[in-house]
């Protein structure tokens, strides 16, 4: 499962890597909404894109980023004087005598003192760092697709919901952030050979069991344990992902763009690190025969899916 990934967050790189065209509207919907107080997930390299506007649009997504970041302030100042009183508490409880309860406050209370203080730093630096890239389940990132004959930059939700579906398939199938290759006419009919799309990427990230990933059993009373394994091709490079995409509509909702990347086997040096799934990169000769499916021929899909770029993926823990 591909939980995670680096991505060409920017959306003016695919514009002049691949002559597509940036579908402001959506572009533009999605940051008011965020900015509205919708719980939207967007990475702040995606919004580094509008930073230094060059149109109406893009100054009126620029004043949503701003509103947004005013308001976040505050939130994340307010969280951390609650957890730091938090913390206080805790080890005035701990210094007369150690309990369960208190131990777990004072653990939870760092974690999220850290964590107010990354969000905080995340929204005053403007200096880009590699995680501002990074996508998990149910961040946004641009995805290519094909409309009307042109190559179209969307911003969609990692985590897809296929059209037609109840909401609450967000919560039932937590895995929808992935489309596995052998149940591509099984789950994913009806949007497979019908709305394909494409995510650039330079690396991806998996959890692993530690025993896994050493190549042994499990100890005799041994847990296991999960670590972050960070997979790079060699050499460095950008690979287009394959994905399927769904427009999802509901009355009284508003709509949802949101994908899932393909995956299918690991090749050999995936599966001795301990994993069992890998992302597919198709190759750049066959970006509008994947964008431009036809049902009837999903032969031709899984051509283009197993005729994939295949690079040797370097691993090495994540930080």
């Amino acid at each position: 499962m591909c939980y995670s990934a680096q991505i060409q967050a920017d959306y003016r790189k695919y514009v002049r890597m691949f002559g597509a065209h940036m579908s402001i509207r959506e572009f533009a919907q999605l940051y008011w909404e965020r900015a509205e107080g919708s719980n939207i997930k967007i990475p702040k390299a995606m919004d580094a894109a509008f930073w230094v506007p060059q149109t109406d649009e893009e100054r009126r997504i620029k004043e949503a980023i701003d509103r947004f970041t005013r308001d976040q302030t505050p939130k994340l100042e307010q969280e951390l004087f609650k957890q730091r009183a938090r913390l206080a508490d805790a080890e005035r409880a701990l210094q007369s005598k150690t309990t369960k309860a208190a131990t777990e406050s004072k653990r939870i209370a760092t974690n999220k003192i850290e964590s107010a203080l990354r969000g905080l730093d995340d929204l005053r630096r403007t200096e880009l760092k590699d995680r501002d890239s990074r996508i998990f389940p149910g961040n946004y990132a641009p995805v290519m697709i094909m409309e009307d004959g042109r190559r179209v930059i969307k911003p969609m939700r990692y985590h897809c919901r296929p059209a037609g579906k109840p909401a609450f398939y967000d919560k039932k199938y937590p895995g929808l952030y992935n489309a596995r290759l052998d149940n591509l006419e099984g789950f994913w009919r009806g949007v497979f050979g019908y709305s394909h799309g494409l995510i650039v990427a330079n690396v991806f990230y998996e959890n692993v069991k530690r025993h896994r990933l050493e190549g042994r059993e499990l100890a005799e009373g041994e847990l296991e344990e999960n670590v972050v394994l960070e997979f790079k091709p060699q050499p460095a490079q950008d690979m287009l992902l394959a994905c399927l995409w769904s427009h999802w509509q509901a009355p009284g909702e508003p709509d949802l763009l949101s994908f899932a990347a393909i995956t299918d086997e690991p090749p050999p040096e995936i599966a001795a690190a301990g994993h069992d799934r890998c992302i597919i990169p198709i190759k750049p000769e066959n970006i509008d025969a994947w964008l431009c499916p036809e049902p009837n021929n999903l032969a031709a899909q899984y051509a283009i899916l197993d005729d994939r770029y295949r690079p040797y993926y370097e691993h090495r823990m994540a930080a």
